[in-house]
C-alpha cells in the first residue's frame, strides 16, 4: 500500500434541508508532506467532532481502487483525490484484508487501524448527489481510521510497512457490515 496523494480541507459551510452546517469534507489534494498528530490531522478541518478526528480516527484513508468503482455513477464530478473526505489516497487499500489493531509505519509516523467510516448525508453533499450514501453502504469500501502510535510527516509515495497483524481481530470491512446490520434493524 502506497500513498498516492496526501489531502487536507478548511472548513466550509453548506445548507442541507434549509439548515446551515459546518464541514471538513471537502479535501483536496495537497503538494506537501502533511503530519500526522495524535488526534487529527495538521491544518485539516475537522468540523463534527462526534464523528470524527480524536484518538481512535485520526487520520482517514480510503483506496483509490474504489475510485473505480464509483466513477462511473457519477460522470459529471470533477473526480479529484480527497473527495470521500480522506486525508490519505492510497493506490490499494483493502478493508476485507486490514484487521482492527494491525500496525504500520508510515513516512515518520507508526499507525493503527482502528474503525471503519460509516457514511454521512455529508459525502452525499460533497458529490451533490444522496445516492452515493447508499451506494457506499452497499459495498465494503469505507476506509479506514486510524490512530496515531507515532506522530509525524507523511508524503505521496510513502508506503505502508506492516509491523504487526491482528488477524484474530475483525477485518474493518467485518465492522462495517456488522454496522450495517445495527442499522438496518
Amino acid at each position: 500500500m502506497k500513498i498516492i496523494a496526501t489531502n487536507l480541507g478548511e472548513p466550509k459551510e453548506i445548507v442541507y434541508k434549509n439548515k446551515k452546517v459546518t464541514t471538513g469534507i471537502f479535501k483536496f489534494p495537497v503538494n506537501v508532506p502533511i503530519f500526522l498528530d495524535a488526534e487529527k490531522v495538521k491544518n485539516d478541518a475537522i468540523c463534527d467532532t462526534k464523528w470524527h478526528g480524536g484518538v481512535l480516527q485520526a487520520v482517514y484513508a480510503y483506496s483509490a481502487k474504489h475510485y473505480d468503482f464509483f466513477k462511473p455513477n457519477f460522470p459529471e464530478l470533477d473526480w479529484q483525490f480527497g473527495i470521500f473526505g480522506e486525508n490519505l489516497t492510497v493506490d490499494d487499500l483493502d478493508e476485507t484484508n486490514i484487521h482492527v489493531g494491525d500496525t504500520f509505519n508510515v513516512g515518520e509516523a507508526i499507525l493503527e487501524a482502528t474503525l471503519q467510516r460509516n457514511p454521512c448525508y455529508k459525502l452525499g453533499v460533497r458529490f451533490n448527489d444522496m445516492k452515493i450514501v447508499k451506494q457506499l453502504w452497499n459495498t465494503t469500501f469505507c476506509g479506514v481510521y486510524f490512530k496515531v502510535i507515532q506522530t509525524g510527516f507523511v508524503k505521496v509515495g510513502d508506503e505502508f510497512q506492516l509491523l504487526q497483524s491482528n488477524k484474530q481481530n475483525p477485518t474493518i470491512a467485518d465492522l462495517y457490515q456488522k454496522e450495517k446490520l445495527v442499522k438496518s434493524l
